[in-house]
């Protein structure tokens, strides 16, 4: 813990703290790292690195860390990103190479930027992503594959089970598009536009095992799920989550 000596209320506000936002990579063996066991290495690479990241004033005193939604367990990205209030401003591209020398390759520090402090939570202000989604199997078509998808979507909405749990996902809010290829070797690859939130997050290994099936695809070698892109939809545009956020600049679109 950081020691202060002044008074606790004199102790500065969260949204007065410096918020530095990181994108990295979750590659290799490490994308069957589960959400709780991310958090927990990312927080051991944070106090590794030597940042002066904050520390909150709850109960817990817990490191003030926010974290974009969770992956699905196996499924790889290059653009995952955490937020850690500091208690005092570090350079750029400093921070970033701090972070790189304590973290593992595989959740390899990509960008770090400043961020306004007073903007929502990570995981509920991103509500926009692309998934590239590689399937190969014998006979493997792409339209076969993109009839598939287009069924399920005709339904208006996707039930499965998660565990013991039987789930409704609404297609028409979280799927936003969705394109098939033939890839080489015989592989097909689906670009998918998502669109989460108030708990609703469609993942696409569940689309795609509801497509095969519409479209009497027999189970695939594999399926190779990549999360490629995210970021936050204001009036019609998706905003990167790096900025920039002022409303005299035009947010730049994907």
């Amino acid at each position: 813990m950081q020691p202060y000596s002044g008074r606790p209320q004199d102790l500065p506000t969260k949204a007065e703290l410096d918020r530095l936002r990181v994108e990295y990579a979750k590659d290799r063996r490490l994308s069957y790292l589960g959400h709780l066991d991310l958090i927990a290495t990312i927080e051991r690479c944070v106090r590794r690195s030597g940042l002066p990241f904050s520390i909150g004033n709850g109960f817990a005193r817990r490191m003030r860390l926010q974290f974009s939604g969770a992956l699905p367990v196996g499924a790889s990205s290059c653009c995952e990103y955490f937020d850690v209030r500091l208690t005092e401003r570090v350079d750029e591209g400093e921070a970033l190479a701090m972070l790189a020398a304590a973290t593992p390759a595989a959740l390899a520090p990509l960008r770090a930027g400043y961020v306004p402090g007073t903007l929502p939570a990570l995981e509920a202000w991103l509500d926009r992503a692309t998934w590239s989604v590689e399937i190969a199997g014998e006979g493997m078509r792409s339209s076969a594959v993109l009839e598939g998808i287009a069924a399920v979507r005709d339904e208006g909405s996707l039930t499965y089970l998660r565990g013991d749990r039987e789930k409704t996902i609404n297609l028409d809010r979280c799927l936003v598009d969705a394109s098939v290829e033939d890839a080489p070797g015989g592989d097909v690859v689906v670009t998918l536009e998502t669109r989460s939130g108030s708990g609703a997050f469609l993942r696409p290994g569940v689309l795609i095992d509801a497509a095969l099936q519409r479209a009497g695809i027999e189970r695939p070698s594999f399926v190779r799920v990549r999360r490629i892109g995210q970021s936050h939809e204001e009036d019609g545009r998706l905003v990167e989550p790096l900025g920039p956020f002022c409303q005299s600049v035009a947010a730049p679109l994907f």
